[in-house]
């Protein structure tokens, strides 16, 4: 077992230009980063809105080991057999019983037993079951089990995101923030060992709002019209970080911003 593991965590793939700088720049970031293992949330990247089976296929091979997801993991219903069946592609673990697929991936990762946690928010977003009380129920199972544990919380508020892993602290190796789609300035590892991040960011086209093309958010913010969010297929940029992990105790030890720029 290595003492040390590095995990290279992606932000929300949004649409085909997310999807294009993943398959051109990760394995150069994979080799730069010397990453063991590569996460990703995707619920963005069926052109903004959820996932497909065959864009979930497109950003494995590309390198990818865990996709997580978000409120929008629902909108191709095409993947609804693929969650059900997929032990690598995850939904929020607190959507309430009966629903489709899982919240937890767990795998090994040269050796070392590594969980991946999926989480969503509540404060203005849907009313799930509590993401406190979920992350405990999870934990009791994963008691000695995997001491690396990264949680994906999905969520809108910075004050539940912080709150989330104040909580966890010392029991998680990491609760990083996706579903704004901007990266924050804020990470930091608390007393306890536990990475933190509010937001991850986006892999999407750079030149755009949160991924939709200029003129359309410029215009709905202008009258209040509902018009269609298309992603801007424009150059895309890959923003996430990466982690380092001592593996014997699962305490994070080093937390960089990650940022690529592409040309495509």
């Amino acid at each position: 077992m290595a003492q040390y593991l590095n995990a290279l965590i992606l932000g929300d793939i949004v649409g085909q230009p997310g999807i294009r700088a993943v398959f051109i720049h990760l394995k150069q970031l994979v080799r730069e980063t010397n990453a063991d293992i590569v996460i990703a949330n995707g619920e963005n990247s069926a052109d903004g809105f959820g996932i497909t089976p065959q864009i979930a296929d497109q950003i494995f091979s590309c390198g990818v080991d865990v996709i997580t997801t978000g409120n929008h993991i629902w909108q191709k219903r095409e993947i609804l057999n693929t969650l059900e069946n997929s032990d690598r592609l995850l939904r929020p673990a607190n959507y309430p019983p009966g629903v489709p697929g899982k919240g937890v991936a767990r795998i090994d990762v040269k050796g070392t037993p590594v969980a991946v946690i999926n989480l969503q928010g509540r404060q203005h977003m849907y009313s799930l079951d509590c993401p406190f009380r979920s992350a405990d129920e999870i934990l009791k199972k994963l008691d000695g089990k995997a001491k690396v544990r990264i949680i994906d919380f999905h969520a809108e508020e910075v004050m539940e995101k912080e709150a989330l892993a104040y909580y966890l602290n010392g029991r998680v190796s990491a609760v990083l923030g996706t579903h704004t789609h901007i990266q924050t300035a804020d990470e930091r590892i608390l007393s306890e060992g536990t990475a933190y991040i509010s937001d991850i960011g986006m892999t999407g086209p750079a030149r755009s709002v949160i991924g939709v093309n200029l003129e359309t958010a410029i215009e709905r913010s202008l009258t209040q019209m509902p018009l269609k969010m298309a992603v801007a297929d424009l150059e895309a940029c890959i923003r996430g970080v990466h982690l380092r992990i001592d593996t014997e105790n699962g305490k994070c030890i080093e937390i960089k911003r990650i940022f690529v720029e592409s040309t495509i």
